[in-house]
This record gives C-alpha cells, structure tokens and sequence, in this order.
C-alpha cells in the first residue's frame, strides 16, 4: 500500500440518495469531517441517474462515495466501464444499515462516518482485484451461486424503488426445477480456465468465487451433490465460466439473473481503494 496523498484538485463527495435518507446525521458528519481537511466538492443525487452524470464530471476530483455497499459497487462498474479506474483511487465513507456494509468492512474500511471519513484524508491506497463479467457486470470481492430454495426465498435487498419493483418480478417468476431434479440444487458446468470442475451430470448445490488475497487468481469452490454423498472441488484460476440450467448469483451485494451461462476473469490490480494506515 502507498500512502494517498495530497488530493490533485479536491474531492468530489458523492452521496447516495439512500444514505442521506436513510442516515442523514452521519452524511452531516462525513461532509463536515471530508471539508474540514479538503476543498471538497459536495453533491447530492436524487438518482441513479444523476449519480452516474456526477461522477462522469468529476474531473481531477478524488472521488468520495458517501454510502453502503450498492454504491461503492455501481461506482466501480461505471468508472469500469468508462475506463477511469486507474485515473486514481476511490475513497468509501460507509453510511447505512449494517446488513449493507459487509463488503466496505471486509475491504477494509472503518465503518464510522468519522474514522472513514479520515481515513479519506489520511490514509493509504489500497489495490484490489476486480471480476469482470461477460455483460461488464463487476464483482469487488466475491459471488455465489446458491442452491435455487435458497435464491428463490431470499429477503429483499435494500431500501429502495427498485428493490421493491425487483422483489414483485421475483415474486411472479419462481425458478422451477426440472421433472427428477432435486429443487434444491442447479445442474451446471463449471469451468476455471477450462478445466472441467463439474458438468450437468451431477447437481451442483453451491459454486463460490472470491478475489484471491495475492493477485492474479480467483477463488473457486463448487459443491456437488447426488448419489448419496456431496464433495468440494476447488481451484484457482483467471476465469470461471458457469453454464447449464437457469441460476442466480449473489455479486457482492446483489442478486442478478437469472441466467444460463456466464463467465467472470479476474483482473489483478484493476482498481485502487483508500483505506487507514
């Protein structure tokens, strides 16, 4: 890790619209701590739209979101997308629920609007793996494919429209498990960097992948089932393909799918984070 420095041109703290209104005293203070050390540009979306249009402006800003795990997340993938990532590092004042910040603790953020907040000001930059999708979905830390009981009863992810309108299109499409299948478990070919873990011939009933703590390789755990006994497989590996029957998979903090086939490669290095010293 290296230490952050000095931010070229400022701050641009970005909040989301969730946190200011699920939180606003601990927005209150992030922006009151984050102005004290820095010239800091405050911005308040109401959208996700808007979010997105603010941060494609940021110009020489270091980039502050002020939010859970959902928005440092959509931060990532639309700074992925646009090729910004290396433009510098990203900074995380964690503010919401404390089911919605799991993945800011693990990357190593304090989860105080305080501590965070200094950290911003004074802390060390961070690299981080990143996996990339083939639809250029981005997952920071980990994602799972669970048993389909499992991704079929759920609890509704966050506070939010969308979480609502997501929740009733669950609701009326159920995953349905072929004539012989075990409800329970998916049949599915997993592959890390071609090497065949499991094929269709035997359920699956979890497959994992999580960025590796020394670059370069992902991850992989899949759990079988069928015939009276389960096992575990695991690999490392650059890129995981799934494929077979329709699956969800939880990417860090979102459930997406369902889908019959994608394919995840490890980018090392790709993307920067500013945590404590």
């Amino acid at each position: 890790m290296s230490h952050a420095g000095a931010p070229v041109g400022g701050l641009l703290v970005l909040v989301d619209p969730v946190a200011r209104r699920l939180d606003g005293e601990s927005v209150r203070i992030a922006k009151d701590v984050l102005s004290a050390g820095a010239a800091a540009k405050i911005c308040l979306p109401d959208s996700q739209e808007e979010f997105a249009r603010a941060l494609a402006r940021r110009g020489q800003r270091r980039l502050v979101i002020v939010g859970d795990d959902r928005a440092l997340v959509r931060a990532v993938g639309l700074l992925h997308r646009e090729r910004g990532l290396a433009e510098g590092p990203l900074s995380l004042v964690p503010v919401g629920p404390a089911g919605s910040l799991g993945l800011a603790g693990a990357l190593g953020v304090p989860l105080s609007a305080v501590a965070a907040a200094r950290a911003v000001l004074e802390g060390s930059v961070r690299m981080c793996d990143l996996l990339v999708d083939d639809s250029d979905g981005v997952v920071l830390q980990s994602l799972r494919i669970p048993p389909l009981r499992a991704a079929a009863a759920r609890p509704p992810a966050g506070p939010s429209v969308w979480s609502a309108y997501r929740s009733l299109v669950r609701t009326l499409v159920r995953p349905v498990a072929g004539p012989g299948v075990d409800a329970a478990r998916l049949r599915l070919r997993v592959e890390a960097d071609g090497v065949v873990l499991a094929d269709v011939d035997r359920p699956v009933e979890e497959v994992s992948v999580t960025t590796g703590e020394d670059g370069g390789l992902a991850e992989v755990v899949v759990r079988t089932g069928g015939g009276g006994a389960g096992s575990e497989v695991s690999a490392r590996a650059k890129t995981v393909s799934v494929s077979g029957t329709d699956f969800r998979y939880r990417a860090d903090a979102a459930m997406t799918g369902p889908v019959r086939r994608r394919t995840w490669t490890l980018h090392p290095s790709a993307w920067a984070l500013t945590v404590p010293r």
